[in-house]
Order: structure tokens, then sequence, then C-alpha cells
């Protein structure tokens, strides 16, 4: 089982009193369960994240239906815990669904769940809670917090697969100080196993998945409602249009499927998004070597610990899905440098770059702009 590494207010030796954010699966009922048998004084909060709870999907593909509050409620009277639901709805679409559709506008690719645990989970929900007296919040995230030479520090799950490590690379120290992440020591499996061995009936319940503000997954129908349609050109590198399309926000750098082109390339080979120009509202397309991005600068920068003081190397991971590679960092005035060992693809302006050493996350930042590897002909 999953150690709590010490907070400010555990160096006193007494019991934390802990707030459990239960989303209704199974994950945050087992870290509710742990942080309780471990002693602490734990009650347990769904966030209310939508204005009308009732339309969203049925089933386990988001996170904040109105049956997820009821699965929560029933994991909380299983634990024996105390349970509320706090509504956080008008914050959530100012942070988290507006940001989210003004980036599409922008031509970036944001992340939404990135930008919860940022805004919500542990700004919103962490502030009410220490207002209210609690001394730590307490998440199923797949990641762990241990205490190093400069302090605590976030690293990687154990099991992999289902680290969440990237998406968690936002919090600060003073987050971190106050946070709980009893599953990161334990395969997702045997979760599963445990939740039913304490008769959670979220045990088998699938995982959410998409994003959880979108009712039937369908992002670009999502997009459209909100931003219209305009009809604009899709475009080879050499300026040659090889289509249409109804929003340049329905794309994203490194997308191949979707783009409708009248025209096969020359060499017959697959086209993806190289740019999107909201300005003029023009799509590039482009062959895949010329998404090789060797060099990127990213803003924001929020460290999980002390700054570095100067360049380093590191490995990166570029998105949420993506693998690690080896880069060399520099923040300089405000912005994050990244030069990467190997070129990689797929990366897009608006996603975040989260810095490792080894497991332990060193911070992360928004990627602004991508330097691409040259694919002009000679």
């Amino acid at each position: 089982m999953s150690d709590f590494p010490a907070t400010p207010a555990a160096a006193s030796g007494r019991p934390l009193r802990v707030l459990a954010a239960m989303s209704g699966g199974v994950d945050s009922a087992v870290a509710a369960a742990r942080a309780a048998e471990a002693g602490h004084e734990v009650t347990g909060v769904h966030l209310a994240l939508s204005a009308n709870p009732q339309s969203f999907r049925t089933g386990a593909r988001g996170c904040c239906t109105l049956e997820d509050s009821r699965d929560a409620r029933r994991a909380a009277d299983v634990i024996g815990i105390p349970f509320y639901v706090w509504d956080m709805a008008e914050r959530f679409r100012e942070d988290v669904v507006d940001d989210f559709v003004a980036e599409y506008a922008a031509g970036r690719t944001p992340n939404p769940c990135l930008r919860c645990n940022e805004k919500i989970k542990f700004a919103a929900l962490l502030d009410k809670a220490l207002a209210l007296g609690f001394d730590a919040v307490c998440t199923g995230h797949y990641a762990r917090i241990a205490d190093g030479p400069g302090g605590r520090e976030l690293h990687r799950a154990v099991d992999a697969a289902k680290d969440q490590s990237y998406v968690l690379g936002v919090l600060d120290a003073d987050q971190l100080a106050h946070a709980l992440f009893p599953l990161g020591d334990t395969p997702k499996e045997s979760i599963r196993e445990e939740a039913e061995r304490r008769g959670l009936a979220v045990a088998r319940k699938p995982d959410s998945h998409d994003i959880c503000f979108i009712a039937d997954g369908d992002t670009q129908g999502f997009l459209a409602q909100r931003l219209g349609t305009a009809t604009g050109d899709i475009v080879d590198l050499d300026g040659t249009k090889v289509g249409e399309h109804e929003g340049a926000y329905g794309f994203t750098i490194g997308q191949r499927k979707g783009l409708r082109l009248g025209r096969p390339a020359a060499d017959g080979k697959p086209r993806y998004v190289l740019d999107i120009s909201p300005v003029d509202n023009r799509v590039t397309v482009g062959p895949a070597d010329a998404l090789e991005v060797v060099a990127l600068t990213a803003v924001k920068p929020r460290w999980c610990g002390p700054a570095p003081a100067g360049p380093g190397e590191y490995t990166a991971q570029l998105r949420a899905h993506g693998g690690e590679v080896r880069v060399t960092a520099e923040p300089a005035g405000g912005e994050l440098r990244v030069r990467l060992a190997e070129p990689a693809r797929g990366i897009a302006p608006g996603q975040a770059v989260v810095l490792y050493q080894g497991t332990r996350v060193v911070g992360s930042a928004t990627i602004a702009a991508t330097e691409r590897r040259s694919t002009a002909p000679a």
C-alpha cells in the first residue's frame, strides 16, 4: 500500500484532515479508502462541473455525469466517510471549457485535463479545502510523491501504462505540499482487485476517457457550435489549394485522417496537417518528414520545486500519450527553450512539455512555437 509522505501538517504526528476528490470511478474511491485506512480524517467531495449534468452522456466515458456523483456517494458510504457535492460548474466553464475553445480558435491544441488539474483540482478545490481547515487534497491520479533533499518531489507512477505525471506537471511546490496520490505505487489491475475486496461497486466500472465536457466525443462538432463554420482553404507546402474545410479550429498539427483532400500528393504518400493559421483560416498540409521538430519555445513555466538555474539535460514528454525524448532545456526570460536530441513529430503549440530527471517531474510549460528540420528542396 502507498505510504503518505509527510506534509507540513503531518510533521506534528497527528492524522491529516484530508479532502478526497471522488469522481465516481474506481481510482478515486480506492484512494479515499486508503487515506481513511491510514488513519486520516477523510471527507469525500464530488465536483459538479456541469451546469446541467443530466444532459451529460450516460456510461463511464466522462467523469462529470449525474450517475458518477451517485457512484461517488455510494463509495463514500461503503468507506464510511462524510460526502458532499460541490458546485464548481462556473469556474470549470471559465477556466477549462472557455479556455479549450479559445485555444482551438487560436490554432493551438490544448490539454483540458492538464488545465483542470491546474485550475480546478489544485487551485480552486485546494484553496477551498485549505480555507476550511483541511491539510491535503487526495486524488486517484497515478503518480507518486516522495520527500527529496529539496522538499517534496513528484514522480512517475509504478504502472507506466497508467502514469499521469504528465498532466500533473503544472503543480508547484506549495500545491505538492498539500497533495496525496495514494495509488502511485500500485498497478491498475491490483486497484480493481482491491476495490472488490473493499466491497466498492465501482470495482469494474470502465475507465473514463475522451473529454468529459463533450457529450458525444465529437470535438469538431462541439467547437463548431461555439465558433460557427468558416470555409477556408487547405493548401500544400507550395501554396497549391488541395481542399476546403469548414473551420481551421477543426484540425491539429500532425493530423492525417479526415482531411478530405481533393487531389493526391505528387508522390502518392499521405499528407499531414503542418500548420493552422486562424488569421487567414488556412490549413497547410505536407509530408510526414515536414513534421519533424528539432527545438521549441514554451511559455508559462511551472516548477515542481526550485526552478533550474541554467541549461540542463533532461528527458521530456511532449504530449499526453507520448514517450520520452532526450532534450536540453533552459529557462530564459519567462520562457523555456528546449532542443531535442532527435527530431520528434506531432508536436503542436498549446500542448505541454514536461521535463523529467529519471522518474522525477522537474516542471512543465506550454508550447508556443516549434522549429522544424528544413525539408525545402535543394
